[in-house]
């Protein structure tokens, strides 16, 4: 059996896998609106505890993508069209994304009004609702 050869460096199938870490890394960035947003809602400082939260929120909100671009590359066929995978993606992982994110959000309600655990809980409120909306927009599109 002859060895087979990788895919040229050019390669569409080669610049997607190294694309897909950055698709999936996308919603880090997008939780600093939501964080911004509720620091100047509540009008709190950004503190050491709202870094942390931001900090825990990259752990929480990285499965959110995994989710959908896992669900795409399995669902995704030459016989199914790009946009209906993305579709039924959006639809059918929306539910575990929204429970993990309300999970978590509920958990920081608790030390909302704590002095100390403010930041932290704000980061991860704030941070929460708005990756995990912009994700469930995002990330399909950026699949595509």
């Amino acid at each position: 059996m002859p060895p087979t050869t990788p895919p040229s460096s050019n390669s569409p199938a080669r610049r997607r896998t190294k694309l897909l870490p950055l698709v999936i890394l996308t919603p880090i960035p997008l939780t600093l609106i939501g964080i911004v947003i509720g620091q100047i809602l509540f009008n709190a400082p950004f503190t050491a505890t709202s870094m942390i939260g931001f900090i825990a929120l990259a752990g929480i909100i990285v499965r959110s993508p995994i989710l959908l671009v896992d669900f795409i590359r399995h669902t995704q066929t030459e016989q199914r069209p790009l946009r209906a995978v993305l579709l039924a993606a959006g639809a059918i992982r929306f539910k575990p994304i929204l429970l993990t994110a309300l999970a978590a959000m509920i958990g920081a309600v608790v030390i909302l009004f704590d002095p100390i655990f403010q930041g932290l809980a704000i980061s991860l409120l704030f941070g929460l609702a708005s990756s995990t909306l912009l994700t469930v927009l995002v990330i399909p599109d950026s699949t595509s």
